[in-house]
Order: C-alpha cells, then sequence, then structure tokens
C-alpha cells in the first residue's frame, strides 16, 4: 500500500498510449529529483493503449496515466507551482516548460503534455511587498526578478 494516502493522478494521452516518452520528458528537467516506480500495462481500455506509472518529484508522489486517446484534456482547473530560488532556476524551468508548451502570464505557462506550471521565486511574498509588483507581475509572462527591484 502506498505510503501516501492520496497521491493526485495525472492523465495524460501519448500517440501510442506508451509512458515512456512522458516519463523521459519530466525526467529531463527534474534529473535526480524524479523517480518512477513500475510501468503497468492496462491493455487496451477505451481509452486505446494504456499504461500507468508512478512517480515521485521532489518526494511528493503522483499517478501518472497515459492513454493512447484524449479522454479529459488537461486544464487550468489542475496546476502546479514551482518555487525557485532564484532567475537562473526560473529561466530553467520556464525555458523548458515553454519550448515545446506555451506561455501564459504572471510565471504560468503549459508543458508539451498539457499540464499547467507557474514558475515563480521562492520569496514570492517579499517581492510582492514591492511598490508595484502587482503591476510587474501582471505584465510579465516568465518572471524576471530585476523588473521588481527598479
Amino acid at each position: 500500500m502506498p505510503s501516501n494516502k492520496i497521491i493526485p493522478n495525472i492523465w495524460f494521452k501519448s500517440e501510442d498510449g506508451s509512458i515512456s516518452v512522458v516519463l523521459k520528458y519530466y525526467k529531463n528537467i527534474f534529473k535526480s529529483d524524479f523517480s518512477e516506480g513500475q510501468i503497468i500495462s492496462l491493455g487496451v481500455t477505451p481509452g486505446g493503449y494504456s499504461e500507468i506509472c508512478e512517480v515521485k518529484i521532489f518526494e511528493q508522489k503522483y499517478s501518472f496515466l497515459i492513454t493512447e486517446k484524449e479522454h479529459h484534456p488537461l486544464n487550468d482547473a489542475v496546476s502546479f507551482i514551482i518555487y525557485c530560488e532564484n532567475q537562473k532556476e526560473i529561466d530553467k524551468y520556464w525555458d523548458y516548460f515553454t519550448s515545446e508548451g506555451e506561455e501564459s502570464q504572471c510565471g504560468w505557462c503549459v508543458d508539451k503534455y498539457g499540464l499547467r506550471w507557474q514558475v515563480l521565486i521562492k520569496n514570492l511574498s517579499e517581492i510582492m511587498a514591492k511598490p508595484n509588483a502587482f503591476e510587474v507581475m501582471m505584465s510579465q509572462r516568465k518572471i524576471v526578478i530585476q523588473e521588481y527591484l527598479k
């Protein structure tokens, strides 16, 4: 039995229902902060060929379910905030997720699989206490810390 009583399940679509490409994509950005469990084939389901795998990202458990056909597309109702130490780390995640995904505003972006991320600075409350911080954030796509310090 899993150690977490509740584990978020994220349902992705992959052209052939193979989970390996999705695992590789997230392993590539999270490196040693990403680990995967056993890949379990669910065979052919109403969503086409499907696989499932439990993963950990920064020690938080998730279940990744992959189907060949899109059943329910990912949307803004579920998203993740990633708090970064500095601009270099913001740039790392932002550039990776948006390279094949989409930019939005206020640090929000969508990765190539449709998962929503908000890439923020760890000390967000301090930054947002600065004069005009809200206006600065509303004008940004990627968070650029230097713009808050002017």
